[in-house]
């Protein structure tokens, strides 16, 4: 296994954390509640924030990430921070002989993301990018039921999220949080985990600024097609110019359909109409951590791999220069899920 011969021993697992937000805080108690790890100490932007986390959770509270991912009694980095710091982060832990936890996307650029999956290869170290929507109740409902549905052409995928006054945070902030369908991976994610390889991308998108830093709406819409003839389009709103909050995804084949509106599902077919259970949210958090657990100490395999989150990153690129050159993106890579 990947541990070391002093962790083995312990049968433990040193987790340092980068970040105090929300994501923070959930990852925090799923390792706290787990007997195989031990939270050692976090860092995050705001030092009274910090602290007060930190005695939350009775942890060593520290100044900088730099000074977390030396330490040597750490042998985990869970990134739960901004998005544009997750590259830097994973690159200075893996450098440091650490295995990473961190949300998507793993970086902000497809070429920085490519050499920490290589990285972790070279130092023989986890690197997991926690993708918590295929776990959720909505997902795996979708899986259960898709062959009911027969041959799929079309799907569409939105969530839309009017708030007014838009928040001054860092996911309004085009550095921080990154393109839309890039810092909102898990759109494109459930598509590519239940379709497979793309074969074509369009994008439109749009915000309405307050400053150049921060943004007040973001409006996105991509159509992705794929290899087997399949349409999908995702669309990503959020806003003081969004009117009416959406999450709803519809997926069409030629013998019925699946439409799940919130935490809702229904199966139509010709003439009937079938609800479908749709599993809580709850506890995906420690779910992920668990997973992660049991595959350093026994092997076990995990839910998603690197590679598989950096090709839905590409396609989530691939977007991102239809959006700005108004062109038909081709994708030339494939996605091995072997």
């Amino acid at each position: 296994m990947y541990n070391s011969e002093a962790a083995l021993e312990k049968a433990i697992v040193r987790v340092g954390l980068v970040g105090t937000g929300y994501a923070a805080k959930f990852r925090s108690e799923a390792f706290l509640n787990d007997e195989r790890s031990h939270l050692v100490a976090v860092v995050g932007h705001i030092p009274e924030k910090t602290e007060a986390f930190a005695r939350e959770y009775q942890i060593e509270a520290l100044s900088s990430w730099q000074e977390l991912v030396e330490r040597e009694d750490i042998d985990l980095v869970a990134i739960s921070t901004i998005n544009r710091d997750h590259g830097a982060i994973a690159r200075a832990a893996l450098t440091n002989s650490k295995h990473v936890i961190v949300e998507y996307p793993l970086s902000l650029d497809v070429v920085e993301a490519e050499e920490l999956i290589i990285l972790a290869r070279a130092q023989k170290k986890l690197l997991h990018v926690e993708h918590l929507e295929l776990l959720g109740g909505l997902h795996q409902a979708l899986k259960q039921n898709l062959a009911k549905i027969g041959e799929v052409f079309y799907v569409r995928y939105s969530t839309i999220n009017p708030q007014n006054p838009a928040p001054r945070k860092w996911t309004y902030n085009h550095e921080l949080f990154g393109f839309p369908l890039i810092g909102a991976l898990s759109r494109l994610h459930r598509l590519t985990d239940l379709f497979g390889t793309v074969f074509t991308v369009n994008c439109h998108q749009r915000y309405w600024e307050i400053e150049p830093e921060y943004y007040q709406t973001c409006f996105c819409t991509s159509e992705v097609s794929f290899n087997s003839g399949l349409l999908a389009q995702v669309v990503y709103g959020k806003g003081e110019s969004i009117w009416q909050s959406e999450r709803k995804f519809e997926v069409h084949g030629e013998k019925g359909g699946l439409i799940f509106d919130g935490d809702t599902g229904i199966f139509i077919q010709p003439g009937e109409t079938t609800a479908i259970e749709v599993g809580p949210r709850r506890g995906l958090f420690a779910k992920d951590t668990n997973m992660v657990l049991d595959h350093l100490f026994d092997g076990t395999p995990l839910y998603v791999t690197p590679e598989e989150s950096l090709y839905t990153l590409k396609v989530a690129d691939a977007a991102q220069r239809a959006a700005k050159t108004g062109l038909t993106m081709f994708m030339k890579d494939t996605l091995d899920k072997s």
